[in-house]
């Protein structure tokens, strides 16, 4: 059993989910607690569980690189904004440019990206994440 807690700038101070894990991975969440104004409430049990997607974020000077080679990658006018929610098929990118964009990351930051990972990457905070990944897990 683990436990997420998280702020928000409404009156409710944190909020803690109860999650199932299976193989490894979060399956479902079987129930969230809410503690609003300093009252606790008690959980709250879903039948379908909500879509919770967990993310760490890259360092910015990551996702500023990413943007650089991307932007190079697809001969982008310098004055084109790509920022780490820019997705690649936004960008103009098909499937021969990701391949292309995804060897320059490799070069640049000396990775190894396997195929199934290079495929789960739609926008330039996700390369970001996945090269910081690799990297922490090559070092």
């Amino acid at each position: 059993m683990a436990s997420v807690a998280g702020t928000t700038s409404l009156c409710m101070t944190s909020m803690s989910c109860s999650l199932k894990h299976t193989q490894g991975r979060i399956s479902s969440v079987n129930s969230v607690s809410l503690p609003i104004n300093g009252k606790s409430f008690p959980s709250l049990r879903s039948r379908s569980a909500p879509r919770f997607r967990v993310s760490c974020a890259a360092k910015p000077e990551t996702v500023k690189k990413v943007c650089d080679i991307v932007k190079k990658q697809l001969a982008l006018p310098e004055d084109s904004t790509v920022t780490g929610e820019s997705k690649f098929a936004a960008l103009g990118a098909d499937s021969l440019d990701t391949v292309e964009i995804v060897m320059g990351l490799e070069e640049e930051f000396g990775i190894s990206v396997e195929e199934e990972s290079a495929q789960s990457i739609l926008t330039v905070q996700d390369a970001a994440e996945l090269i910081e990944k690799l990297m922490e897990k090559n070092a």
